[in-house]
């Protein structure tokens, strides 16, 4: 009760009259009855910039859709493209198009005119006041205005308006256009999701993390990769070994040394040094590929209770014959020289190599903007989400061959299902926020990544043999049961409980598994339980999976998922217009339109307009200047 009277009187600081509570409880009411707004999901999204960039601006598509909408009657395909290129990249395209000539006061005035169209149609399921508050400060008044222009008798708004047009083209055209721009963005997608995995493979997860900063409402739901970094930049040897194991397979060195501001240089001299391929890169990926193994070997022997000793295969080569023996059998090695391997301690460093090892980690500590990357994916993101009766996650929740939650033994207990993630987010943080670094939950980062029994990994991995070994044969890499048990609604509706979530309507979004829909792969799963949201942004993956990505989207008719296709470039899209082909597919609709509150910020909404309520009763039977307390 006492905590209860405290909350009141700030409440009542807050609305000190009856008068400023009414209208208060008025304005959540209307609220609560409007269509609930967008949200996006996507996954995978493996640093592959460009694409993403386009999606974010074209909103997967649902700007088209409106301007499609408004103008399919009224204007040609490429009027309407244009338009929205002007939407997507207004500073690029008005650029482009001041250097082609076509641009004029008229030409301005146009494209304004029906930019406030598009916005309006967009603005139409959000209150005034919130729409207000999207708009950019310094043009709020003058979108307000133009957007609620009412034709009068005398057309005196209408002459009003065009001499605010006039003013605005005299001045400043373009950043008005711009403005207006991000406002449309924000309003066609009102809170995105990203379920897992911003690095890796693809060269600019960096600029991607700069896109999301400046994003105004999102969620990040870590995947394997994105704690691979974070490892990394805590400064977790076997992560940092794998990172940049990974920039060099990939050749996107890039965000490392323009990123990020790690040198390699003493890696590729000590390479360089010690083996004899003719490209210098191929030297660096061995001498990391071996440091990285002997990392990772330390911290299999450190902790037996993650149950990997079959990954300690540095010590089962034979140097001289140069095999390895494998589940009774030898095979050749690829690789004709490991001079830093001591048969007698394989997983210790040599003293150069430990050198280098000391290099990169200060380099990982010490980059100022991967720190600050880091920071924004913790204070965005976690393991999982429960939001609007849905549950996120990357990975899998881990399960025993009999499709029951399987018990991992971390720390020296068995931590499963939901209290499994709780750990690995509550460890994730302490790990990076904590002055001394445990040195058992730092290795935790690493057994994240790449752990059998890992919520965000899943699988045995199996990259020491596909760089050893030629035989293919060895590099089958079994998966968890639980992507097995994902295709039944028994497993979704047992992990669902697991989380709280009881309603016939929610549903797994789940990325990590690039779904195969060039061989018929479907994204849903469990009759609809599950969604599968990888659909291979990587360019890697294109022709492995057949289309370029996918978007989920949940407004207030109900889930659609839209499969993309390669992105060309920007560079094509400002010049041509061009925009991602992207096929929608309905997955559910709702009979009744899902409004504000039948959602998660509904509910809260309610339990204020009770509160307020109770403060109302209270200023109603109270004397005056008396406070709740």
């Amino acid at each position: 009760m006492e905590k209860r009277n405290k909350y009141l009187d700030l409440l009542s600081e807050k609305y000190p009259t009856i008068r400023s509570l009414s209208k208060e409880i008025i304005n959540l009411s209307a609220i609560l009855n409007l269509p609930k707004g967008t949200e996006h999901f996507m996954s995978d999204i493996h640093g592959e910039y460009e694409a993403f960039c386009h999606i974010l601006n074209n909103c997967a598509g649902v700007i088209r859709e409106k301007a499609d909408l408004l103008y399919r009657d009224r204007l040609s395909d490429s009027e309407i493209e244009e338009i929205c290129t002007i939407i997507y990249y207004p500073k690029e395209k008005l650029r482009h198009m001041k250097s082609e000539r076509v641009i004029s006061a008229e030409r301005y005035r146009l494209i304004i005119h029906r930019m406030i169209e598009i916005a309006g149609v967009l603005s139409s399921k959000y209150t005034r006041s919130k729409v207000r508050k999207a708009m950019p400060e310094d043009y709020a008044y003058i979108i307000d205005e133009l957007l609620h222009a009412q034709k009068d008798e005398d057309d005196n708004q209408i002459l009003y308006h065009q001499k605010i047009l006039d003013s605005i083209i005299g001045i400043d055209a373009e950043d008005f256009i711009d403005a207006l721009a991000g406002l449309i963005k924000r309003l066609a997608v009102d809170h995105l999701h990203i379920v897992g995995d911003i690095f890796d493979r693809g060269a600019n997860a960096d600029k991607i993390l700069d896109l999301l900063i400046k994003h105004h409402s999102l969620d990040i739901q870590w995947g394997n990769h994105d704690i691979l970094w974070i490892g990394a930049a805590a400064g977790n040897e076997a992560c940092i070994c794998n990172v940049v194991r990974g920039c060099i397979k990939y050749k996107t060195l890039e965000i490392l040394e323009n990123g990020y501001g790690i040198s390699l240089r003493n890696l590729t001299v000590f390479a360089g040094s010690k083996y004899t391929d003719e490209d210098i890169m191929k030297r660096a990926l061995r001498a990391i590929t071996v440091m990285q193994f002997k990392a990772e070997g330390q911290i299999i022997l450190r902790h037996p209770e993650y149950s990997m000793n079959d990954r300690l295969l540095m010590g089962r080569i034979n140097k001289e014959a140069g095999t390895i023996e494998l589940d009774g059998k030898e095979y050749p090695l690829n690789v004709p020289e490991l001079p830093t391997l001591d048969p007698k301690t394989p997983y210790s460093f040599s003293p150069e190599e430990h050198s280098i090892i000391n290099d990169l980690k200060n380099a990982f500590l010490n980059s100022s903007r991967l720190r600050k990357h880091v920071r924004f994916l913790l204070e965005k993101g976690g393991m999982y989400l429960c939001h609007n009766g849905n549950l996120l996650y990357h990975g899998c929740i881990p399960l025993d061959e009999d499709g029951n939650f399987f018990g991992v033994n971390l720390f020296g207990r068995l931590y499963k299902g939901r209290a499994l993630l709780d750990l690995a987010d509550s460890t994730v943080r302490h790990v990076w926020y904590s002055r001394e670094k445990d040195s058992e939950e730092l290795d935790l980062l690493w057994f994240l990544w790449c752990g059998r029994r890992s919520p965000l990994c899943g699988r045995n991995i199996k990259t020491f043999e596909r760089y050893f070994i030629d035989d293919k044969s060895t590099w089958h890499e079994e998966s968890d049961p639980y992507y097995r048990y994902y295709e039944t609604e028994k497993c979704c509706s047992m992990i669902l409980r697991e989380f709280d979530l009881y309603s016939p309507y929610s549903h797994i979004i789940n990325g990590h598994t690039p779904v195969l829909a060039s061989s018929g792969e479907q994204p849903l799963k469990a009759n609809g339980k599950l969604l599968v949201i990888d659909g291979g942004f990587c360019k890697d993956y294109h022709r492995k999976t057949g289309i370029a990505g996918y978007t989920l989207i949940y407004n207030s008719h109900g889930l659609r998922i839209k499969a993309h296709q390669p992105f060309e470039s920007i560079e094509k899209a400002l010049s041509d217009n061009t925009d991602i082909v992207s096929s929608s597919r309905l997955i559910e609709t709702e009979k009744n339109r899902i409004m504000v509150k039948d959602t998660d910020n509904g509910r809260r909404i309610m339990e204020e307009i009770d509160d307020l309520y109770e403060l109302l009763e209270y200023y109603k039977h109270s004397k005056p200047g008396k406070k709740p307390g």
